[in-house]
């Protein structure tokens, strides 16, 4: 089906192409999670493929709020190309989990208003938007972490991630889980830290898949580092 699509489709025929591809079993998985369609993530991606990079044909994809398309146009955004305002206002229409995370990871982090948004999101009232602004703070963590003071990120995160709602939950303890890797000197604390909290501590790993709960995932994936 996505042979159809060409450099030159039109959002109507991208969307009509999405819609054939919709799957009931994949809906009933992609729910479980909190998602709202049935399209296969590989076919997804190559309906995208032939698009190309292509900046108004990914916000008009955007506007058509459906999840697919604006699956697609994160895929086919330029990164660069978008406004603070735009990527702002996206976050904060993009509550469904793939399309929050396909933004954030995509767009939001190769964007050059990436730090701006980081600190405007970080202490927004909305816990998804704030999980945005967690998950960049996890980014700088990991790979910029000149000017961030981690510190204060684990007072933050001892105070307010136990009663945390889920998704800003899981992007604090990410956060706490990389700074536990990244930063040899805060990971006894990172680790003490998780363990009093116990988030994440029961949930269900699959066999060869590391466990979400930070003391175990900082233990498993210092490992790989070798440090």
């Amino acid at each position: 089906m996505s042979t159809a699509i060409t450099v030159d489709s039109t959002v109507s025929e991208i969307v009509a192409v999405l819609e054939a591809l919709e799957d009931p079993k994949a809906r009933v998985v992609n729910e479980r999670h909190g998602d709202d369609h049935g399209v296969n993530l590989t076919r997804l991606r190559e309906v995208a493929k032939p698009l190309k990079k292509n900046q108004d044909l990914a916000l008009e994809l955007w506007a058509t709020g459906y999840t697919p398309a604006r699956l697609v146009a994160t895929l086919i955004g330029r990164p660069r190309a978008f406004t603070q305002a735009q990527l702002d206002s996206m976050l904060r229409e993009a509550y469904i989990p793939k399309v929050h995370g396909w933004l954030v990871n995509y767009i939001v982090k190769k964007s050059p208003h990436a730090e701006a948004l980081r600190l405007v999101w970080l202490i927004d009232d909305d816990p998804v938007v704030a999980s945005a602004g967690w998950e960049l703070t996890a980014e700088r963590v990991m790979k910029q972490p000149e000017g961030v003071d981690v510190e204060m990120l684990l007072d933050v995160i001892e105070l307010g991630m136990r009663d945390a709602p889920p998704r800003l939950q899981w992007s604090m303890n990410w956060c706490l889980t990389q700074i536990g890797v990244c930063h040899e000197q805060y990971r006894a604390r990172a680790i003490d830290i998780a363990e009093r909290l116990e988030v994440l501590k029961d949930y269900p790993t699959p066999p060869g898949c590391t466990s979400p709960y930070a003391p175990l995932a900082i233990a498993e994936l210092v490992s790989r580092r070798g440090v």
